[in-house]
């Protein structure tokens, strides 16, 4: 993975590398922040995931991870898609296409990229309805402060007070 992230991130729209830390569960924590920006032909805006913010990588069936896994070379446009699903501060349609553009940029095949985007554009639907209700119901996906070691479950940590930005 070191040498994927190592010549992904020669790519100028990419920017710093994934570095995480893992819950006790298969839940992640970004330990740096993460920034994609289109080519210049590009409609889309910049995205800029901060430090803090937890993700599951690829949100695959389980039935699929023999081809999909979660965590493929895919796993940097996963995080990008999951802030923005979380963040809906443009339509579901643009996350999508910022997915397809990452994966683009970080050469995964047409064919995965190609799978991939079909399948958040077709039933991704449901993920962005539940983070919209997560969100009004108050729930946070930005930490301020960072479990120190992967001991500790992501439903555990989040129910500690102080443990999220305010942003």
């Amino acid at each position: 993975m070191l040498e994927w992230q190592k010549n992904s991130l020669k790519n100028k729209e990419i920017k710093n590398p994934l570095d995480v830390r893992r819950f006790k569960d298969p839940i992640y924590v970004l330990l740096g922040p993460l920034e994609w920006k289109p080519n210049t032909q590009s409609p889309l805006a910049p995205v800029k995931v901060p430090r803090g913010f937890v993700t599951d990588f690829a949100s695959v069936p389980r039935v699929f991870w023999s081809l999909f896994r979660p965590d493929g070379d895919y796993a940097y446009a996963a995080v990008v898609h999951d802030y923005l699903y979380w963040q809906q501060d443009r339509p579901k349609s643009d996350a999508d296409l910022i997915f397809r553009s990452v994966m683009d940029d970080l050469k995964i095949t047409d064919r995965q990229s190609a799978i991939l985007y079909h399948a958040v554009d077709l039933f991704g639907g449901a993920a962005w309805r539940e983070n919209a209700r997560l969100k009004a119901s108050g729930e946070k996906r930005i930490l301020s402060e960072l479990p120190s070691s992967s001991d500790v479950t992501w439903e555990e940590w989040k129910s500690r007070p102080n443990v999220f930005s305010n942003s």
